[in-house]
């Protein structure tokens, strides 16, 4: 079940694979995502220097009292993943124009981790061809729903 989750990425990517992989936290960070604050909207992973860093993720602290008065909640992150993930990671966005986002945040055995995505951006029309399709099974459930109701 997923803590927080990026709910536009569905609608603004091809999905066209996805990974997990831990993530560099403070304790105030963990409880503020275990009550479920924060966002994804804007969160992308950039590989820097064969390390990977989660950027643009809003985190909220848990209790403003009791952090820092240092704290930015838009700050960067360190994503944990396995040497050989990483180079095969590089290898598909450097081949095509894909990018890495973070689709949630969720619990996984006391640990909080993240799932990311190799996404490619879609144009205005896939948007409205997704739309249809959508609106289209929508109306077929309904006949379907209707016809056994007589």
């Amino acid at each position: 079940m997923a803590l927080i989750s990026n709910k536009k990425a569905h609608i603004q990517y091809f999905i066209e694979e996805t990974v997990e992989a831990g993530i560099k936290l403070f304790g105030y960070e963990v409880k503020s995502i275990k009550g479920g604050q924060g966002s994804l909207e804007a969160a992308k992973a950039i590989i820097r220097g064969g390390e990977v860093f989660l950027v643009g993720a809003f985190i909220p602290p848990y209790q403003q009292a009791n952090t820092p008065s240092d704290y930015d909640p838009y700050r960067t992150r360190k994503l944990l993943l396995k040497k050989s993930e990483i180079v095969r990671m590089v290898g598909k966005i450097s081949q095509t124009q894909l990018t890495l986002i973070a689709l949630s945040l969720y619990n996984s055995k006391n640990h909080i981790k993240v799932e990311l995505a190799l996404c490619r951006q879609k144009q205005k029309a896939d948007k409205r061809e997704d739309l249809r399709t959508k609106d289209d099974k929508l109306r077929m459930r309904r006949i379907v729903h209707q016809s056994f109701e007589e």
